[in-house]
């Protein structure tokens, strides 16, 4: 049989079931309520792929996904899950794992530019008003029109303050640009500082080919640390977003290939959705439609099925839904609709299994070999290969240490840009208006008849005059630089 037609097993119901290799890019989904097994689930899928060389990219939202790293053996429910299902050939293992942290404490630092985020993502990031949002993509178009990089968050802090400060002058080319939008533009972004996020923008910026790698034959599952990352939703949901666009953006098409180039498991799922506006809800539709023929299977983790748009839901052709409660009529409409976007099995009533499941079991439904989904089926979901525990953090540093990405990202570039464009913009004007002021005040003195008497009064105040001119201009540097590096604060 061709490698694409063996199926990676996952679980067991009447008989083996399992996700074929050449239709794992076709995406899925892994749905159920708290404690059901969704994340055993996820581990599973994870270590089936990398046992086939595809390299996998999840978030690790609840901290206790380390232990992939190392072989199982740890748990006793782990043991009685493998003699239950009477999985003979079933051996304990490790896999290859790189760590990744946007706050660069737990794993390898990850970090894009402002740039490369953009002004759409980036109003996603701000929680910003249409209006607010607008005003950005303006700031960004003068930065791109002026040449001015907008690589951190303090390129992007300056580039707004000078917006403001030159409304007047941008009016003309760009329409109206109020204090209050810039106000409340530079008071989320302050937010996303204190949320760390100075950290996430800069260079070196991660390129996406560095989750695509494997090693001793198996693909390297990619662990985002997310626990803290999870506090600050829209900054979690927005980046996951934005790393598989670039990564759409960088991979050749390849059609639909014998096994996926790489799996992106998008866990809590639901928050990328929530309160998005229009514009981000049909650049995720159109992602997920066309990164399939990049060679990436996208496997999105949440609660309900109804958590996400009718037009993602129906790109998702694998699907594993675990147990939903049924307690309230809004539960009851939940599970109802999670029923009817499954397959359905004259032997087995969907609406009612779904509530009746245990922790670890599932309804499961794959795509055969034409594309078709299988019919839903009720099982036991395969116990996971790796260890359930977590790593120490000694045994996550040894982790990192090893890894082939460790010193690449860690130190961080600071190069000029945005911020030190324009503020030695600043200082050159300021030092330009002392020089002027100081010509004025000595074609002054030199324009004065010698031969005129002076009284002492009269030359007093001329000092005085030169002095206050000088004075002045110095105070305009002073107000041109507090401008843009926000030293001092504003008279």
């Amino acid at each position: 049989m061709p490698p694409q037609d063996t199926p990676l097993v996952v679980a067991r119901g009447t008989g083996s079931l399992g996700i074929l290799p050449g239709m794992a890019n076709r995406h899925g989904l892994i749905a159920g309520a708290t404690g059901t097994g969704k994340t055993v689930s996820l581990r599973v899928l994870a270590e089936q792929f990398s046992s086939i060389g595809v390299p996998v990219f999840m978030a690790d939202v609840k901290g206790d996904l380390s232990g992939m790293a190392r072989p199982g053996g740890d748990h006793a429910k782990v043991a009685e899950r493998v003699q239950e299902l009477g999985l003979s050939g079933f051996s304990y293992q490790g896999f290859p794992v790189v760590f990744w942290d946007l706050f660069a404490e737990q794993g390898h630092p990850v970090r894009t530019t402002v740039s490369e985020m953009g002004p759409l993502l980036l109003s996603r990031i701000l929680d910003l008003s249409d209006t607010q949002a607008d005003v950005l993509t303006l700031v960004f178009r003068v930065a791109d029109e002026q040449g001015l990089l907008l690589l951190d968050l303090k390129d992007l802090q300056a580039m707004v303050r000078y917006a403001g400060e030159h409304a007047k002058e941008l009016k003309t080319a760009y329409g109206n640009i109020s204090p209050a939008t810039i106000g409340a533009i530079q008071r989320s972004l302050l937010a996303l500082d204190d949320q760390g996020g100075a950290k996430f923008f800069g260079e070196p910026s991660l390129e996406p080919a560095a989750f695509m790698k494997q090693s001793g034959g198996n693909g390297t599952i990619n662990i985002l640390a997310a626990d803290r990352l999870l506090q600050s939703p829209r900054l979690y949901s927005t980046f996951l977003l934005w790393l598989l666009s670039e990564i759409y953006e960088q991979l050749p098409e390849v059609g639909d290939p014998e096994k996926p180039a790489l799996v992106f498991f998008f866990d809590e799922a639901h928050l990328l959705f929530a309160d998005a506006p229009k514009a981000l809800l049909e650049k995720v539709v159109l992602v997920v439609r066309l990164i399939r023929s990049k060679g990436v299977g996208v496997y999105f983790v949440t609660q309900n099925p109804l958590d996400l748009p009718d037009d993602v839901l129906g790109q998702l052709g694998n699907r594993v839904q675990h147990a939903l409660r049924a307690f309230t009529p809004k539960d009851q409409r939940a599970v109802r609709a999670a029923s009817e976007t499954m397959r359905q099995n004259p032997g087995l009533d969907v609406k009612t299994a779904i509530t009746e499941l245990r922790t670890g079991e599932a309804l499961v439904s794959f795509l055969d070999r034409k594309g078709s989904p299988g019919v839903t089926e009720r099982a036991f979901i395969y116990p996971p290969m790796s260890r359930l525990a977590p790593l120490t953090p000694g045994e996550r540093d040894a982790v990192i240490h090893s890894s082939p990405f460790f010193g690449t990202y860690e130190k961080a570039l600071d190069r000029a840009s945005a911020y030190e464009m324009l503020a030695s913009r600043a200082e050159a004007s300021a030092v330009s208006q002392s020089k002027k002021e100081e010509r004025e005040t000595s074609q002054k003195r030199t324009r004065a008849p010698a031969s005129a008497p002076r009284k002492a009064g009269t030359d007093m105040l001329t000092r005085m005059a030169g002095s206050a001119a000088r004075a002045a201009g110095s105070q305009v540097g002073r107000e041109i630089i507090r401008g843009i590096l926000g030293s001092l604060a504003k008279k």
